[in-house]
């Protein structure tokens, strides 16, 4: 055999072990993986870790994933290949991490087929690509006792949260209960219970029986919905509890809610320095002498860091909407009325992250209260804001509630101050509360009666102890208004039915969905932000930006000054001085547009430079990246040469001494 023949099949044998060895390494190393990414994006987190091992029962999940008309779609539908992607490894991570009891299957439906019969039959969201093609991308998650939960479509908006949208559709499958809410509140929010032949008895007396509030037939459609009695001794038996508008609560009653938190209950608070919706029963003037419309939460509250000031409202000129106060007057804008955008929520937390308006009536202020490095410590107090003002609102204080009574919106509106930061309305707190009742509380009970002695007194103080400090981490919502979800703000009727308005009550349910999640699915929450800042282009950006604002700044100054030059030109002309005045004007407006352009090409040049040093920092990281590879192996490669020359002439060396 020749050396050309030998060094063929030398060639072909090597080849041969390459793919082999690729082969081999592929299924042995399969389980090894390297997440190299910042916030671990493709690791599965300890709460989803927390909810898998959890499972009882075999979880099937199918992806809904039209592959080959993406392949053949317009640029915008083929952008979710690489979606697909990511999508599919984390869902292998579940299959990973289950132990067998996640079975995943991944479905292409074509056109006609039943895999398209049977995604639309599960709700998956589809759009149409051409007259027979249609593209779906969804999830379809199915227990063995026929529980079914859907991610109808895996909007590119929702990437961020894609593990808590998995992981809480996992825990809401295996749970069969459904979650019971309990709603204690100062105000009749659950309507009156009567009975049928009542509300005919009422009907009669021209009387009707008052109705639930929308929010609350609302959340009875998803849980089970119940009252809890104003004079509360212990608060059972309900998964999530709704305070709204906690006036007038007694020392007990305080004290349930206080243990209900501590012990772990979930809890959503509404209190309100003005509640418009609750409305005296008697006259309007009875409202200014007798009743209080306001309520405040802040003995709880103060555990957790947070504090309403009494008093004291949320404005922002920017988001006030109109109104008429009294009939006949024309429609003006109220500092107190505020109807937030999308930029108002936090896009970091899943119960704000696709919300894009509430409206606000009088809502009150959240402020933060120092915690000591001490308490911080032993508590671990999380506070994230919800929703907010933008960064030009600000708060505002009246000395009595009269002037919010019978206001003077125009003179409120020009007494408003802009502020340089958001104020905050709404938070979500996490961390091992501390009790506002460490030494438990003392309450009066029935004696015991005694028919020998007539004077024995029938009640008598009883003292309760309970849980100091939560053991375990404690979840609350803090909103400082009421009336956002109520029947006046929230919704509309029309002539088709009651109508939403804006995201209102989407603020509410998606906080006591998120709230009734497991506490795995409220940790999984903070890695929703996984996008890497760039920080360097950003600082860039702002330079030239600024350096723009400042030519801009000039160019409308030079502008207003040759305006009210030509104005005094123009009105201190005498007459007779008209074709003076008109070559005066036209030099001017000459002088002007000279200015103008002149302004502009040098703000063309400030956005050239600032794009030229955009894209020299792209084309030098792209070549970072394109070079780092080779370079590696080129430095290796002259390693090992170095290295191979030594020993080279070292064995010579050797060889000649010998």
């Amino acid at each position: 055999m020749n050396r050309t023949i030998r060094a063929i099949v030398a060639v072909v044998f090597i080849l041969v072990i390459m793919f082999s060895l690729i082969s081999i390494c592929q299924n042995l190393g399969k389980g090894l993986k390297a997440d190299i990414t910042a916030q671990k994006v493709f690791t599965l987190s300890g709460g989803t870790k927390a909810i898998i091992g959890k499972l009882n029962q075999p979880i099937k999940m199918r992806l809904y994933f039209s592959r080959t008309a993406a392949m053949k779609a317009p640029d915008q539908i083929r952008y979710f290949n690489n979606y697909y992607d990511f999508v599919k490894s984390l869902l292998d991570e579940y299959v990973a991490a289950s132990n067998g009891m996640i079975k995943l299957e991944v479905i292409d439906p074509r056109p006609y087929s039943d895999d398209e019969v049977t995604a639309i039959k599960h709700g998956l969201k589809k759009y149409p690509i051409n007259e027979e093609e249609n593209f779906f991308f969804g999830l379809v998650v199915q227990t063995q006792f026929g529980v079914e939960k859907t991610v109808p479509f895996f909007s590119p908006d929702r990437q961020n949260f894609i593990e808590y949208d998995i992981s809480y559709l996992i825990d809401t499958a295996i749970t069969r209960q459904k979650k019971r809410v309990g709603i204690l509140s100062s105000m009749n929010i659950m309507g009156d219970q009567v009975t049928p032949y009542m509300a005919r008895m009422m009907q009669l007396q021209g009387q009707q029986p008052g109705k639930a509030w929308t929010i609350v037939q609302q959340l009875g459609q998803q849980y089970e919905v119940k009252s809890v009695p104003k004079n509360v001794n212990k608060i059972e038996d309900v998964d999530i509890l709704l305070v709204i508008h906690p006036k007038g609560f007694s020392q007990q009653t305080l004290f349930a809610i206080d243990q209900f938190v501590i012990n772990g209950g979930r809890t959503i608070v509404f209190e309100d320095p003005f509640c418009v919706a609750d409305q005296p029963k008697q006259s309007p003037m009875t409202m200014k002498t007798e009743h209080d419309p306001t309520s405040e939460f802040n003995k709880l509250t103060v555990n957790w860091g947070l504090e309403m000031p009494r008093n004291t409202f949320a404005g922002d000129r920017s988001l006030a909407l109109e109104g008429v106060l009294k009939a006949g007057e024309r429609p003006q804008k109220i500092i107190g009325y505020l109807e937030t955008t999308r930029d108002c929520f936090n896009k970091n937390s899943p119960i704000t992250a696709e919300l894009n308006q509430v409206r606000f009536l009088y809502s009150g202020v959240l402020e933060l209260l120092q915690i000591s490095d001490e308490d911080q410590k032993q508590t671990n107090i999380e506070r994230i804001p919800l929703v907010t003002t933008t960064s030009g609102g600000n708060s505002w204080s009246v000395s009595n509630l009269e002037e919010v009574l019978t206001p003077d919106v125009a003179s409120q509106m020009a007494k408003f101050t802009d502020g340089t930061k958001p104020v905050v309305m709404g938070y979500l707190v996490t961390g091992k509360f501390k009790s506002a009742f460490p030494q438990g509380i003392d309450i009066e009970v029935e004696a015991p009666k005694d028919a020998k002695d007539a004077n024995e007194p029938k009640k008598i103080k009883k003292h309760i102890d309970g849980l100091a400090q939560a053991k375990e981490n404690c979840a609350v919502a803090v909103f400082a208004d009421v009336d956002f979800i109520s029947d006046m703000v929230a919704y509309s009727n029309t002539f088709f039915g009651t109508m939403v308005i804006g995201d209102s009550s989407n603020l509410l349910i998606n906080t006591v969905d998120d709230l009734c999640g497991s506490g795995e699915l409220i940790s999984i929450r903070s890695r929703g932000n996984f996008k890497r800042p760039f920080v360097v282009v950003d600082k860039i950006e702002a330079q030239a930006e600024a350096q723009t604002a400042e030519e801009e700044a000039k160019i409308n100054a030079e502008i207003a000054g040759f305006e009210n030059e030509l104005q005094t030109i123009v009105s201190s002309a005498k007459e007779g001085q008209d074709a003076i005045i008109g070559s005066s004007i036209i030099q001017k407006k000459k002088e002007l547009e000279l200015k103008i352009v002149e302004a502009r090409k040098h703000l063309r040049q400030v956005k050239m430079q600032r794009r030229q040093r955009i894209e020299s920092l792209g084309n030098t990281l792209r070549s970072f990246n394109m070079l780092a590879a080779p370079a590696v192996i080129l430095a290796i490669a002259i390693i090992l040469g170095a290295r191979r020359s030594v020993r080279k002439r070292r064995y010579i060396s050797h060889a000649s001494d010998a």
